[in-house]
């Protein structure tokens, strides 16, 4: 372990440890993960969001030119930025979307998937749907006949609503589907709908094989929960100096924060250096 590692991989959650407090990247931290790119190191960016949400930063880095790689829905889905081809995912059982469905409607929440550019829904547009639409920068569709428009694969659905709602409609739906898929809240009012066993390290490992790398080769960098998976996983696992405890705890180091330029200091410390 340490600092004489080979380090050929560069992981990155995007909000909260790319993005400022005000959603930007740094010039200066751009300018670093270029440079790494064109050192031939591979950048990965690991997000919650869906595909259509990190597309954009994408291609502020580049990713497409340099032939990286986007992990969507926080690893339901791999991507090469440059051919396109999903490298892996994992989806969700088709025969369950009408029952999602037919809850939604009669529990009075909202339900959405995402399809290419947009999220779309089979049910009225809500107020915490459109704060999904919003963080993504994609818009809303909404769709007639919600469970026969899906005949495409899809890595998650989103229910949104009142919390007190959605508390007992995450009970009922788990007791109903036993481990068949996972479904947690993200916020009081999303209701997230998964595959299961979808996490950043597992999604990692895999394209780790694809590439012929070592998870000791990679470095991991994330604030929040569903980032300690990879922070684990890691040959140095990376928490922000503004993640939450529980994460700096799995970490191996811990760089200044995102309003600080911590991922600069990750590249020029772990990557620049031995090429000085």
């Amino acid at each position: 372990m340490g600092i004489f590692m080979d380090y050929q991989m560069l992981v990155l959650d995007i909000d909260g440890t790319l993005t400022t407090s005000k959603k930007e990247i740094s010039p200066e931290t751009l300018d670093a993960i270029m440079k790494i790119q064109q050192l031939g190191y591979h950048v990965v960016l690991a997000s919650g969001r869906p595909t259509a949400g990190i597309v954009p930063v994408a291609k502020q880095l580049q990713l497409g030119k340099y032939g990286n790689y986007i992990l969507a829905f926080n690893g339901a889905k791999i991507i090469n930025c440059k051919t396109q081809q999903v490298i892996y995912q994992k989806i969700l059982p088709r025969n369950i979307i009408p029952i999602l469905w037919k809850e939604a409607i009669e529990n009075g929440v909202g339900l959405i998937s995402y399809e290419n550019d947009s999220v779309i829904t089979g049910t009225k547009i809500d107020s915490y749907m459109e704060l999904e639409s919003k963080i993504n920068g994609i818009p809303i569709r909404t769709v007639d006949n919600f469970p026969e428009y899906i005949d495409f694969d899809v890595n998650k659905c989103l229910m949104t609503g009142e919390p007190t709602i959605l508390a007992e409609l995450e009970r009922k739906l788990k007791q109903r589907f036993n481990g068949l898929i996972n479904i947690f809240r993200s916020e009081p009012y999303f209701l997230e709908l998964m595959p299961q066993n979808v996490d950043k390290a597992h999604s990692l490992s895999k394209l780790l094989v694809s590439l012929g790398l070592s998870a000791e080769q990679m470095i991991c960098c994330g604030d929040g929960f569903n980032d300690i998976s990879m922070i684990e996983y890691a040959g140095l696992g990376v928490a922000m100096e503004n993640a939450q405890d529980l994460v700096k705890q799995a970490s191996d180091y811990i760089t200044s924060s995102n309003d600080n330029n911590g991922i600069l200091q990750v590249i020029q410390q772990f990557f620049l250096n031995k090429n000085s």
